[in-house]
């Protein structure tokens, strides 16, 4: 049945070179939530591509708002990890333009973080090392310790980051597990990453969380909506 907004509707600012997120959230989205997307230009996770991206944000937010969305989601991990506070600026803008509230990737994953008592995680991605390292960074100042990281080396390519099949992200996070972690995190809303989190969790017998997941989460949590999907994570199956 088609999700038309009866309950809640969910605005998205998106990568243009995304090929993953809508797909993957219209799926874990519970009947009467519905998804409405505008894209923002981004060629690369290279700092000056994220600067012209973001340029862009409130006319992308003012479309969004036309919809009459109840909440408007920054969804790009990169950029909203690209610095602390750098998603406080833009979640301010969005709610500045349209009077909408807001919020973004990096805050989803932090509050899932929090949720699942992890401080102590790995990050797996399909970024180049300077992405990766941003993120760490990030995560740090936020108190989330990154134990060890790795990325495909991979920048603005969304078909090449949607090949990857989610059984090499598998692969990937259970061979990078650490005996002290306390979650897994697949970073990038534009991979299969979704697809992979029940077998990695059975693996690793730890938390996985992954961006587009996070974001549901934390969108349905900022909503009041308490349903929740199965099939997604033991993230999924806390409040």
């Amino acid at each position: 049945m088609a999700k038309y907004g009866d309950r809640a509707r969910i605005g998205m600012l998106l990568p243009s070179v995304n090929r993953a997120a809508e797909p993957q959230i219209t799926e874990m989205l519970p009947s009467g939530v519905s998804l409405h997307t505008t894209r923002l230009r981004l060629l690369s996770s290279e700092e000056e591509h994220i600067n012209e991206m973001v340029v862009d944000v409130e006319r992308g937010s003012v479309m969004l708002a036309d919809a009459d969305v109840d909440l408007i989601v920054f969804h790009c991990t990169a950029a909203s990890m690209f610095a602390p506070g750098f998603d406080d600026e833009i979640i301010d803008r969005i709610a500045t333009a349209t009077g909408k509230p807001a919020t973004s990737t990096s805050k989803g994953c932090l509050e899932a973080f929090g949720m699942v008592d992890a401080k102590k995680i790995t990050l797996t991605t399909p970024y180049i090392q300077i992405t990766n390292d941003r993120e760490v960074a990030f995560l740090a100042s936020h108190g989330i310790e990154v134990l060890s990281e790795t990325g495909l080396g991979i920048t603005g390519d969304g078909g090449a980051m949607l090949a990857v099949e989610p059984n090499e992200w598998r692969h990937r996070v259970t061979k990078q597990d650490e005996p002290t972690s306390e979650a897994a995190f697949l970073s990038c809303t534009a991979i299969r990453a979704v697809e992979a989190i029940e077998s990695i969790e059975a693996e690793i017998d730890k938390p996985v969380v992954t961006s587009n997941q996070a974001m549901v989460w934390h969108a349905l949590r900022k909503l009041g909506i308490d349903d929740r999907p199965s099939g997604y994570g033991r993230l999924m199956e806390v409040a």
